[in-house]
């Protein structure tokens, strides 16, 4: 068995690899001022962007919930791999060949690699099987809803045989062992042994955000297949249809740049709209939308302000109607806009490209309708208005639709749109509408805590001793704290010779005291790549976190020249401050000396003039 990853090679392929690439397949980066940027906070959920990443310095924080850690950390969060196996994902990314401290050579990169590796093996032998002649239904299938080689390549359909075994065998062939074809949900179990999960049927790859095939969906072509319509990779340890969109590995970055997503509701659909134009097109993946996907979304939506569009296409049957209910359940979770979009006639979107062409599917999202008046429109749906009963019935059912809505600029015209469709009387509506808003604020407020027991110890509440929201306000403690993030995020503008004098100076903040001493004790490797991890070691353990939120947080938005200023400005008047320090305390030395002692007096004379030429000489730098 290959020993550890050599020390050196782990720092190139640090030194090599930009953290806002790796971090931008999964979150929507904004620019947060010179060199910082911003995101929705992939770790917990959140409205607002808290989570920055610092490419400069490697580093990523969450003024959030806390997390933060440089990009091996950040994919052994997200991917759940090992220190190693983050290692080895990203040297083979930049083309690194990585060296093993006994000299073996690569070593086997853990489960979920194997994982991943097999299934990426399935999909290209899939792709193949496509182009041979048992795979005519296939073709037919494909060829049949508008879809032609071009575009099954770029979607990476394939084709599973009519075999028992074939994949099976292919597979042992590249290496893959029993257990690991179980595992990855490609082969299932029998009496007789273990035999190919997908039969005969037409195969699309699921792909997670960043590109790595995690799982498959296959369609029943053959009429003597007992399965049903749709089936799909079984959960496994790196496929999870609640966490996995289909097609968002392709439309991550169109959504990212437009603002917008549409969810669609089958593989098929999803080719369907990128063909026609819609390029931000995504489905589940045999599961409904619910939670983790608005995670998801929100994520790579960059969902921090209502300038974004969710657009869900469901089919008006009562299936549909039901899924739409479900998605309106979850709109809160929402910052952008959502809409619902229903194409005439009850064509889903490759139904409507076969019958009406391209233009009726961009159509079909450019004349959607917001979701509330979707909903509210169904819901009355359900009562005979022409009745007194019907329509009391009917507002109360609405009534609590408009309540919901978060937007305040938007509920008085939903409420006056609601009396419209009842015909009551506008006072009528808005105190329903008052009412049921009041109803759903008891209901959502938390219960009060229980009393303690006689004898009972309150809960202990954990907070996080040192962070830097958490830094008194004061002058001098703004001073320190910003000259600390100047010289961690760029020593090269600061220059060594300044940071060496501003680590000297004194401070009133203990924490970042610390933290200067760190720096202190690393400055003479300040010109090395992985100086800042550096820093991180030299502080105790309790203050590792606090120096990364320090290297990470945005600095005042500036311009590439004025950085510099900025930068070294803020050390400067840290050494100014400790020379203004120095001269008050010989003043009030000077002040309580005898004048008859020439000799102290002197000196003390001769140390101001000096402080008073050192800061005059800082001024002029």
């Amino acid at each position: 068995m290959a020993g550890r990853i050599r020390q050196g090679d782990i720092d190139e392929v640090k030194s090599r690899t930009n953290i806002a690439d790796i971090v931008g397949d999964y979150v929507s980066l904004k620019s947060a001022g010179v060199g910082s940027m911003k995101g929705l906070c992939p770790f917990h959920d959140e409205r607002s962007p808290s989570f920055h990443v610092r490419p400069q310095v490697g580093f990523y924080h969450c003024f959030g919930c806390g997390e933060s850690g440089d990009v091996i950390s950040f994919l052994q969060r997200m991917d759940h791999v090992t220190f190693a196996e983050a290692i080895e994902r990203l040297a083979a990314r930049i083309g690194f060949q990585l060296h093993y401290e006994d000299g073996g050579g690569t070593p086997d990169q853990g489960n979920r690699a194997r994982l991943l590796a097999a299934n990426a093996a399935a999909a290209e032998f899939f792709v193949d099987q496509l182009r041979t002649g048992g795979a005519d239904p296939g073709r037919r299938f494909l060829g049949e809803r508008g879809f032609d080689a071009n575009a099954a390549a770029h979607f990476g359909v394939g084709f599973a045989p009519k075999s028992w075994d074939e994949l099976t065998k292919h597979l042992r062939s590249r290496g893959f062992k029993d257990d690991e074809l179980a595992a990855s949900g490609l082969v299932s179990t029998g009496d007789r042994g273990i035999y190919d999960r997908f039969r005969g049927r037409l195969v699309w790859p699921i792909r997670d955000i960043t590109g790595q095939t995690v799982g498959f969906g296959a369609r029943k072509l053959l009429d003597d297949d007992p399965g049903p319509k749709y089936l799909n990779t079984p959960e496994t340890p790196v496929y999870h249809k609640a966490q996995v969109l289909y097609g968002l590995d392709l439309a991550k970055r169109d959504i990212s740049r437009a603002r917008q997503i549409v969810v669609v509701e089958g593989y098929t659909d999803v080719m369907a709209c990128h063909l026609a134009g819609v390029t931000t097109a995504v489905a589940t993946c045999g599961t409904a939308f619910g939670v983790e996907h608005i995670k998801v979304v929100r994520r790579v939506l960059g969902d921090d302000s209502v300038g974004g569009e969710v657009i869900f296409t469901f089919d008006p049957d009562a299936a549909g109607q039901k899924a739409a209910m479900r998605a309106f359940s979850e709109e809160q979770r929402f910052a952008a806009q959502t809409y619902v979009a229903v194409a005439p006639d009850g064509l889903d979107p490759c139904d409507l490209r076969i019958h009406r062409g391209d233009d009726a599917v961009r159509r079909l999202v450019d004349e959607k309708r917001p979701m509330f008046e979707f909903v509210i429109k169904n819901q009355l749906a359900q009562y005979d208005l022409e009745t007194v009963e019907g329509r009391a019935a009917g507002l109360r059912a609405a009534a609590p639709v408009v309540a919901d809505i978060r937007d305040a600029a938007l509920r008085p015209g939903y409420t006056r749109e609601l009396a419209r469709m009842l015909g009551a009387e506008l006072g009528e509506v808005q105190r329903a509408v008052t009412g049921a808003a009041a109803r759903g604020r008891r209901d959502r407020s938390e219960p009060a805590a229980a009393p303690l027991r006689e004898g009972e110890a309150a809960p202990v509440v954990e907070q996080r001793p040192y962070s830097i929201t958490e830094l008194p306000g004061d002058p001098a403690t703004r001073l320190e704290r910003d000259a600390v993030m100047a010289i961690l995020q760029h020593p090269s503008l600061v220059g060594v010779d300044l940071i060496r004098r501003a680590t000297q100076t004194g401070f009133s903040n203990a924490s970042l005291g610390v933290v200067r001493d760190g720096i202190a004790g690393t400055v003479d490797s300040i010109d090395q790549p992985d100086w800042l991890g550096r820093v991180v070691t030299e502080v105790p353990e309790p203050l590792r976190d606090f120096v990364q939120q320090l290297a990470v947080a945005p600095i005042p938005e500036r311009s590439e020249r004025e950085l510099a200023g900025y930068a070294r400005g803020v050390a400067l008047s840290l050494v100014d401050r400790d020379l203004l320090r120095r001269k008050s305390e010989l003043l009030g030395r000077l002040q309580r000396t005898d004048a008859t002692d020439r000799e102290t007096y002197t000196a003390l004379q001769r140390g101001l003039v000096q402080l008073e030429a050192e800061r005059r000489a800082l001024r002029e730098e």
